[in-house]
C-alpha cells in the first residue's frame, strides 16, 4: 500500500508506534485523536484488514468518515463508497464507518481492528457484547481514543493499559498542550475563561471522580443569612420564571460586593401574582436592572412589567447563553467571589448541578432527573447582571 504519512507529533507517534494490541489513549481536545486513529484504520484495511470506524453517533461517525475518506483517496486503486461510509483497498481490505446508537447493530463481523472513538460516550455494551467479540477470529486489535467522562468503563479500561501485567494493553494520558500545534495562548484563554473542573477534563484530560459536578466550594459560600437592603448599595436581581411544576424564583445580589440578600421562592400561582411579587421586591430593593428569562411565557410578563417603569431586561436561555451564565457562575464560587444564602433548596440545587457533554463537544447544563434548577438559574442570571454592566439583552 503508498500511502503517505501525515506528520505526527510526539504524543501520536507514541501511541503509533506501541505493539500493544489494546491502545487506551486519553487526551484533551484538539490533541489529533481523529488523524491518528484514521491513520491506523487506513493502515490497517491497506494490508488487506477489516478495521471499523466506531462512533457515538451518526453525527460524530462522519467526522470520522471525512478523516478515513481523505487519507483512504491517497491510496492508488481505493475505491471510496459515500453511501456505505466505507472505503475499499486492492488488497481486498477496507475501512468502514460505524455509528454506536445501537451497540446491537455491531454484533457479527469479524475485525482487524476496531477504533473506538470518543467511546466514554458509548454504551459498554458496544465494546463488550459486539466488538470485542467480532475481534476473536481474527485476533485484531483496538484502539480507544477519547476526552475523560468522570470514572466509567473507558476509565476502567484506561487502568488496564497502566498495570504491567496486562501484557496486551497500554495506556497513556496526554493533556492538549502536548499538541505542538495548538498555541500556548489558547490554552491559558482556556484555564482562564473555563471552571477549573471543566479545564481539567476537557484540556488536561483528567479522570474526575464526579465529573458531572459543576460548582466547587459551594459550603464555603454558603454562609450568609438573608439580609434588608441598605442605604447607598447597589442591587441587581436575577428572575427565572417557573413553568408546570417548576418554582419560580427571585434572587437579590448586592451589586458591589457579590452577596446574596435575598430569594423568593414559590410555586403553583398565575402570572399576576407573580409579577405582583416580583414587583413588590423590586420596591424593596431598587434594583439597578432585573435580568429575567424570556423564553416561553417570561416574554410577555417582562413587557408588562416594563410597561409599569420596572427595569427589566430579557435573557433568551438557549444551550450557549446558558452555558455562559452557568460558567461564570461557577468561575465565582471557585474564586470566591460571591458569597450566598445558606438555604438548603439552593445549596442542595448548585451542589447537585450536572454538567454533561456530548462526543460532538456541546456541553449541556442542568439539574439530575426529575429534580429542580431554579434556585441556580435564578442565581447565575443575577451573577451575570451584576459582572456584565452593560446589562446586554440576548
Amino acid at each position: 500500500m503508498a500511502l503517505t504519512l501525515p506528520t505526527l507529533h510526539p504524543g501520536q507517534r507514541t501511541v503509533w508506534d506501541e505493539r500493544a494490541r489494546f491502545k487506551v489513549l486519553a487526551s484533551g481536545r484538539r490533541w489529533g485523536k481523529t488523524l491518528l486513529g484514521s491513520l491506523a484504520c487506513v493502515h490497517a484495511g491497506g494490508k488487506g484488514g477489516r478495521a471499523w470506524w466506531v462512533a457515538p453517533s451518526y453525527k460524530m461517525a462522519q467526522v470520522g468518515w471525512r478523516a478515513v475518506m481523505r487519507l483512504g483517496r491517497q491510496v492508488p486503486g481505493a475505491e471510496v463508497r459515500q453511501g456505505d461510509l466505507m472505503v475499499r483497498f486492492p488488497g481486498g481490505g477496507s475501512v468502514q464507518v460505524r455509528s454506536a446508537d445501537d451497540p446491537q447493530s455491531l454484533r457479527g463481523e469479524g475485525l482487524t481492528l476496531a477504533v473506538m472513538d470518543e467511546c466514554a460516550f458509548m454504551a459498554e455494551a458496544a465494546w463488550a457484547e459486539a466488538l470485542r467479540p467480532a475481534l476473536s477470529d481474527r485476533l485484531g486489535g483496538a484502539l480507544f481514543i477519547s476526552t475523560p467522562k468522570g470514572r466509567n468503563w473507558f476509565w476502567r479500561l484506561w487502568q488496564r493499559g497502566q498495570d504491567d501485567s496486562e501484557a496486551d494493553w497500554r495506556s497513556w494520558q496526554f493533556p492538549t498542550a502536548t499538541n505542538p500545534y495548538i498555541a500556548p495562548g489558547e490554552i491559558d484563554a482556556a484555564r482562564r475563561d473555563l471552571p477549573e473542573r471543566i479545564y481539567q477534563q476537557e484540556y488536561e484530560a483528567l479522570f474526575l471522580d464526579d465529573a458531572g459536578g459543576v460548582f466547587r466550594k459551594v459550603m464555603a459560600a454558603a454562609t450568609l443569612q438573608p439580609a434588608p437592603p441598605s442605604a447607598g448599595r447597589q442591587y441587581v436581581m436575577g428572575v427565572d420564571w417557573g413553568k408546570s411544576n417548576d418554582f419560580t424564583v427571585l434572587t437579590v445580589l448586592d451589586a458591589g460586593s457579590g452577596e446574596m440578600v435575598c430569594m423568593d421562592r414559590f410555586n403553583r400561582i398565575d402570572y399576576a401574582v407573580q409579577r405582583g411579587r416580583l414587583a413588590a421586591l423590586a420596591e424593596k430593593y431598587r434594583p439597578t436592572v432585573i435580568l429575567a428569562e424570556s423564553n416561553a411565557m417570561g416574554e410577555p410578563i417582562i413587557e408588562t412589567l416594563q410597561r409599569e417603569g420596572l427595569p427589566v431586561r430579557g435573557f433568551v436561555t438557549t444551550n450557549a447563553t446558558k452555558a455562559q451564565i452557568i460558567e461564570g457562575l461557577a468561575l465565582a464560587f471557585e474564586q470566591g467571589a460571591i458569597r450566598v444564602l445558606n438555604d438548603p433548596v439552593l445549596v442542595g440545587e448548585l451542589q447537585g448541578y450536572e454538567m454533561d457533554r456530548s462526543p460532538s463537544g456541546m456541553v449541556r447544563y442542568s439539574a439530575p432527573e426529575g429534580l429542580h434548577d431554579d434556585c441556580v438559574m435564578s442565581l447565575a442570571l443575577a451573577w451575570h447582571a451584576r459582572a456584565d454592566g452593560t446589562w446586554w439583552i440576548f
